[in-house]
């Protein structure tokens, strides 16, 4: 069985939304990544996008300057999944959220693959563990990121019932290397712990949008202004407990709050920006309207914010409440 020692490189497969970010995360923690994309597009998109973000970091002062070009030279592009997969220790999947082209990627990597390598799934929708072929159960675990992952320092872990332990703990020991924030989950649960939160929040999000009681700047400011920069310090539990555990119990007894009926119902709010094609930035007009702003310095500025936000959290996160 591999331990962590014996993790030189790394097979990133899928270099679209989350590939790129992956990749520059694992080549910042001194690994070796061989990147896979099956469309020459997407591949030389990949290429831009790691400079650019490798050049974001300098100039944030998290690399030095002249490590740009070192750390970018840890990368290279494969046009065969066995090309990419061969010779690496540790496969990080990234690939579209379709059923059958994770099925289809999955037969490729089982038919080279050894049976030592530790093959991880950044899968947000899909139970990936009912996906990979049966042979690969003993291999299979999740690691999934968030967006942009570059920035975002959580990664939330699990592994298959097959898997042994050893190769979650091995995955988390990689990620803490790479400076991210690990956390191991005890089973598997469709969207792990922060996307259910955040289906949750959204629930009551469009609830008070489809029925009038305020506005989408309006939800932004009161979150801005409120529990989010608070649970930067006492998380989510943390803070009950500081407001007292008879307070939220009170809360549940006497019925303070019920949840909205047809929650799972599409939002007539969502629905009808979707049907107008107003997307987000993708397309210029979403929530808020992004027409005549150049959205790559408006990711750059995002990211920038992201840095300080993210160091300021850290801090936190090392010196606890």
């Amino acid at each position: 069985m591999k331990t962590l020692e014996d993790i030189k490189k790394i097979a990133v497969l899928g270099a679209g939304t989350m590939g790129p970010g992956i990749a520059q995360t694992f080549a910042m923690g001194g690994y070796e990544v061989t990147m896979w994309t099956r469309s020459e597009a997407t591949r030389e998109k990949a290429k831009a996008s790691l400079k650019t973000s490798l050049e974001t970091f300098a100039q944030e002062g998290e690399i030095k300057e002249e490590d740009v070009d070192k750390i970018y030279s840890h990368i290279n592009f494969k046009l065969t999944v066995p090309e990419a997969i061969d010779g690496a220790d540790f496969i990080m999947e990234t690939i579209v959220e379709k059923k059958e082209a994770k099925q289809e990627l999955y037969a490729q990597i089982a038919e080279t693959v050894k049976d030592d390598v530790i093959i991880a799934s950044n899968t947000s929708a899909l139970n990936i563990f009912e996906v990979v072929p049966e042979k690969l159960l003993p291999q299979q675990i999740i690691c999934h990121w968030y967006s942009p992952p570059q920035l975002i320092p959580l990664v939330e872990v699990v592994k298959s019932e097959q898997a042994p332990q050893e190769y979650a703990d091995i995955a988390m020991a990689m990620l803490k290397k790479c400076g991210k924030t690990a956390v191991l989950m005890k089973k598997f649960i469709r969207g792990y712990i922060v996307n259910r939160l955040q289906q949750c929040l959204n629930r009551e999000v469009f609830y008070l949008m489809d029925n009038g009681y305020c506005d989408a700047e309006a939800i932004d400011l009161a979150a801005k202004a409120s529990f989010i920069p608070r649970a930067v310090v006492l998380g989510l539990l943390k803070r009950a407990d500081f407001g007292g555990l008879d307070m939220t119990a009170n809360n549940y007894r006497n019925h303070s709050y019920t949840m909205p009926e047809h929650g799972d119902e599409m939002p007539k709010t969502l629905e009808a920006l979707v049907d107008a094609g107003n997307l987000g930035i993708k397309t210029g007009k979403g929530f808020y309207d992004y027409e005549g702003i150049d959205i790559d310095q408006l990711k750059v500025k995002r990211d920038k914010q992201l840095f300080e936000v993210f160091r300021l959290a850290k801090k936190f996160m090392d010196d606890p409440v």
